[in-house]
């Protein structure tokens, strides 16, 4: 990982700006972020807008960070932009323009934003990687920004307070941005946020657009909103939703948006691996103890089933705070290598989580290949299997979900 916005400007330089065809948002936040990417763009696809979506991570596919109409590009369609992306950088490395070798994830946001280029989408919706100010999305230069809830994660990297943090993602304000949305914020994050608008001369009542979700007297009237019924489960996903809304009355501007097709696009969202139930199977992410606590939430209030978790953890997360939240609610607890790069192994897992988490549960440990046959062998006949803690574990379990589903149906 190396942060900056050089390299990758330079990049897209060397790739004749394709980010420049198209109008932009990106979405920064800690939590929150990759469900109004998704919002947004079924609003905007429900409104006939032709839209590209980039997302990260993937969850079994790699491209399924770049879609296009709410399709995932082609597989022989990101091999000749990974070629065309990977030849550029070549040419403008022997040249002495790139100080280095295009990371995995500079070349990935540059194949995005050529691929939307190539098909001539009138709107680019961006997820931010990791914070904002550094991260590879924001040499987009997007015309309208969206900051979602901002909590503690990622320390090592933006910073050991919410003021740091927050800082980080309010950067990807620039001279540039037109609009600005900002979600339902803490009031630490929210002061680094109004410091970055001040700082830009930003002002909501110079910028009629800059709509503050939080704190609507601040704009001098009102900001409407429509009833936020989504195809997302989950009390958070309402505060997401008004994000989403927003941005798409921001989009007003540049689009014919009709407030049914803003409630149909709501309606007809789809997020997979977040909350997401495949047979007796729940799947979220839930990676860190923010969104480990609006999963408990959803648990809490719709779930009264036995419940056996499968947990697995990246060894930058606050495991303890993820186990604070879930651990108490299951009735089984099987600690899972996630499969990342920075997978805790199960004994790991066992050594950071306190004992008294564990409530006298059953706990035991699944190696990878068999991970399936002993969640099944855990959960009881009218429970559910909960997957959580790493985005990493949900995808391998959702490919061997979705695999052995088709394997059925060949039979």
């Amino acid at each position: 990982m190396k942060l900056g916005l050089d390299n990758i400007s330079t990049l897209l330089a060397g790739l004749r700006d394709p980010q420049r065809k198209y109008l932009k948002v990106q979405v920064a936040g800690t939590n929150g972020k990759g469900s109004v990417c998704a919002l947004l763009d079924s609003i905007c696809r429900e409104a006939g807008i032709s839209v590209g979506l980039y997302t990260s991570p993937h969850l079994v596919s790699i491209t399924e960070r770049i879609r296009i109409d709410g399709v995932d590009i082609a597989e022989d369609e990101f091999a000749m932009f990974a070629t065309i992306v990977r030849e550029t950088a070549e040419r403008l490395l022997n040249e002495g323009s790139l100080r280095y070798r295009p990371t995995y994830f500079e070349h990935v946001t540059a194949m995005a934003l050529l691929a939307f280029a190539d098909a001539g989408v009138g709107l680019a919706i961006l997820e931010t990687g990791l914070g904002g100010r550094l991260d590879a999305t924001t040499a987009a230069n997007a015309e309208i920004a969206a900051i979602t809830n901002i909590d503690l994660d990622h320390q090592e990297y933006l910073g050991d307070t919410i003021e740091q943090i927050a800082a980080e993602k309010a950067a990807i304000i620039q001279e540039r941005t037109k609009a600005v949305v900002i979600g339902r914020q803490r009031p630490a994050a929210l002061d680094a946020i109004w410091q970055r608008l001040r700082e830009l001369s930003f002002r909501p009542s110079r910028v009629r657009e800059c709509a503050v979700v939080f704190d609507e007297s601040a704009l001098g009237n009102p900001i409407r909103k429509l009833p936020a019924e989504t195809g997302l489960l989950g009390m958070h996903q309402y505060e997401n939703a008004e994000v989403a809304i927003l941005l798409a009355e921001a989009l007003r501007r540049h689009f014919a948006i009709t407030d049914d097709e803003i409630r149909v696009g709501l309606r007809n969202a789809r997020h997979p691996g977040r909350l997401e139930y495949i047979g007796n199977f729940l799947l979220d992410g839930a990676h860190n103890p923010a969104g480990a606590k609006a999963l408990r939430q959803y648990l809490d209030l719709n779930e009264g089933r036995p419940i056996t978790l499968a947990f697995g953890a990246s060894n930058d997360k606050d495991v303890v705070g993820m186990a604070e939240e879930l651990f108490p609610v299951a009735d089984n607890i099987i600690f899972v290598h996630s499969f990342g790069p920075r997978a805790l192994g199960p004994a790991e897992l066992a050594r950071a989580c306190p004992r008294h988490l564990w409530n006298r549960k059953l706990t035991t440990f699944a190696n990878p290949s068999d991970l399936l046959a002993t969640i099944r062998g855990l959960v009881a006949a009218d429970g559910i299997a909960l997957v959580a803690g790493s985005l990493y574990l949900v995808g391998e379990v959702r490919r061997m979900l979705k695999d052995q589903k088709a394997h059925v149906y060949l039979q």
